[in-house]
């Protein structure tokens, strides 16, 4: 995928839900490391040249305490971008690991990870923060609700969180996973490998299998269930 292309997908998003209003704004990306929310970060500094009303890009990373995890790359990639970065310490691994020895620790590291974002973003003065969610994202999140909550739910576009004065965003809804890893390769985006215990053997792991298993044999399956999603969930309609 192509720079361009990526700007097609995130502009869209943040036209289509508002995303970004009014002059002014300071959006904080939430940098794991991964290649979804560097090419967020990629898209929103880039969008700043051209983009009719005018916003600031800093990026956040919620380090989580694993020991060898060096964002040194990711520094030096957001001094090329201009973009502002900073790293919060957390416990938050040992913590979910050796101290809770949770059973489902993404969802208790989610919500610490969060945390230390939104604090972080108040801190630096932003009133949104922006989150590297893709359109694979959305459909699998659809499919863990369903199948272990027992609800039709995703997250949002758009969601305000009342109690930090913060808007989250999501601008990379309408991208494809795929495409996002083949702008990351193209790129060379200096991607940061997880350590995290759990990597790879998650609930969201093997609805991505489940999700991946049923586009085999159902080619626009992914396509169609965000349509879906689009439609007829909560929070996805459209602003007039």
């Amino acid at each position: 995928m192509t720079l361009q292309r990526l700007l097609s997908y995130v502009r869209r998003a943040v036209d289509d839900y508002s995303m970004i209003g009014g002059d002014g704004g300071r959006i904080a990306v939430g940098v794991s490391g991964g290649k979804d929310s560097l090419a967020l970060l990629t898209a929103l500094a880039e969008m700043r040249r051209f983009y009719p009303k005018k916003y600031e890009v800093c990026a956040v990373t919620a380090s989580l305490g694993f020991p060898g995890m060096d964002f040194g790359a990711v520094r030096e990639y957001c001094e090329r971008l201009g973009v502002d970065y900073s790293v919060v310490e957390t416990d938050i691994g040992p913590i979910v690991f050796d101290e809770r020895k949770e059973d489902n620790p993404c969802s208790l590291c989610s919500k610490m990870r969060k945390g230390a974002l939104h604090d972080e973003a108040v801190r630096l003065g932003c009133n949104k923060v922006a989150l590297g969610h893709s359109r694979d994202d959305a459909v699998e999140t659809l499919f863990m609700s369903l199948f272990y909550e027992g609800r039709i739910h995703t997250f949002a576009p758009v969601t305000y969180l009342d109690r930090k004065g913060l808007y989250s965003i999501r601008p990379l809804v309408y991208a494809p996973e795929r495409e996002i890893s083949a702008f990351a390769k193209k790129y060379g985006l200096p991607v940061v490998a997880n350590p995290c215990p759990a990597n790879g053997g998650t609930k969201r792991q093997e609805i991505k299998e489940f999700v991946a298993g049923m586009t085999a044999k159902f080619p626009r399956f992914s396509e169609t269930t965000f349509g879906a999603v689009a439609r007829g969930i909560k929070g996805w309609e459209q602003p007039k």
